[in-house]
């Protein structure tokens, strides 16, 4: 009797942490919204809890309620793991999280679902101070204002189920503004956002969305960079004329002096149209006939010195040859 006492106490507080093991090794479930978690006024909406397959059933709940009515908290089987909403109303915004039971232990809640009812009052305006198309690396700001008292700003991305950042509200003269600043954008930001208007005591219950606006994010050009031995290694193998493979691979160029590779240039004969319509000879023939031109104009000048010289020499002999006949 005294052996068995001590070993029930034994077993007894091992299965009490074993238990407790079991119940924190459970993994928390994940919970989501469809069709998304900003939903307009009367909007349905489901609430999605997703755990294992052995999951036995689900528990869904409002953070912050501290008893949870039929309404907010729902024991479900294992094969509903849902929770509708049928109207969207400002008192069903808020946080929600969800577990689950498998083997007698409850695991962890899941991370929180904000939901959230949007158009509940104006819209505010979105523009970018910096335009529509920014460069990769630079910085973007996007300006929320409303005339409404807001007190502060909401900026998501897409559908509107990705919340950017929220800021407070600036006053500027009549108009309540938060400006948005996205540092060193990439190419993944690029795409269309929205913002939403919300009171500080109602965080869940946003305005209507803003006109969207498209960010566009152009990626840098990548020049190559001289210092780089990349980019070295791929600039084009230009020819050495001192590398006897490169010289091999030259074109051959004609030596004009050898007779050869006269014979083997294309002769091209170019024929022109004068305005008259007749037919203009090649140039290379004209320049023949002015080379034979002025050959022929060289050889008339020499003919006409050759002919006053010839004529001044006669004419200088003949007073010599009356002078010595004279005395006779």
């Amino acid at each position: 009797m005294s052996v068995v006492l001590p070993s029930l106490l034994c077993l007894g507080l091992y299965l009490g942490q074993n238990t407790q093991a079991q119940n924190r090794n459970l993994s928390p479930p994940r919970i989501t919204a469809l069709p998304g978690s900003t939903v307009g006024p009367k909007s349905p909406v489901t609430i999605l809890c997703q755990g294992p397959a052995d999951a036995e059933e689900y528990v869904i709940s409002k953070v912050g309620s501290p008893e949870p009515s039929d309404r907010e908290k729902q024991l479900l089987s294992k094969t509903i793991n849902s929770f509708r909403i049928a109207e969207m109303t400002p008192d069903r915004a808020g946080l929600y999280h969800c577990s689950y039971q498998s083997g007698g232990s409850w695991s962890q809640f899941s991370d929180p679902l904000q939901l959230v009812m949007t158009g509940a009052y104006d819209k505010p305006l979105l523009s970018s101070m910096t335009g529509t198309v920014v460069a990769s690396g630079e910085n973007a700001k996007l300006q929320c204002f409303s005339t409404l008292k807001f007190e502060a700003f909401i900026l998501s991305k897409e559908h509107g189920d990705r919340i950017i950042q929220s800021q407070l509200v600036s006053h500027q003269g009549g108009n309540h503004e938060a400006v948005f600043l996205l540092n060193q954008v990439s190419s993944t930001q690029t795409g269309t956002y929205r913002c939403y208007g919300l009171f500080e005591h109602y965080p869940y219950v946003w305005s209507r969305p803003s006109d969207p606006l498209h960010l566009q994010v152009r990626e840098a050009p990548d020049y190559p960079d001289p210092m780089n031995p990349r980019h070295s290694t791929e600039a084009p193998d230009y020819p050495d004329p001192m590398n006897p493979r490169h010289s091999t691979e030259a074109p051959d160029h004609r030596d004009p002096m050898n007779p050869q590779h006269l014979t083997e240039f294309p002769v091209r004969i170019t024929t022109t149209v004068s305005m008259t319509g007749g037919t203009k000879e090649p140039a290379a023939w004209h320049l023949s006939a002015e080379n034979q031109v002025r050959l022929s104009m060289a050889g008339l000048i020499l003919l006409v010195l050759g002919m006053l010289l010839a004529e001044a020499w006669y004419s200088r002999k003949m007073p010599l040859n009356g002078h010595r006949q004279a005395p006779t």
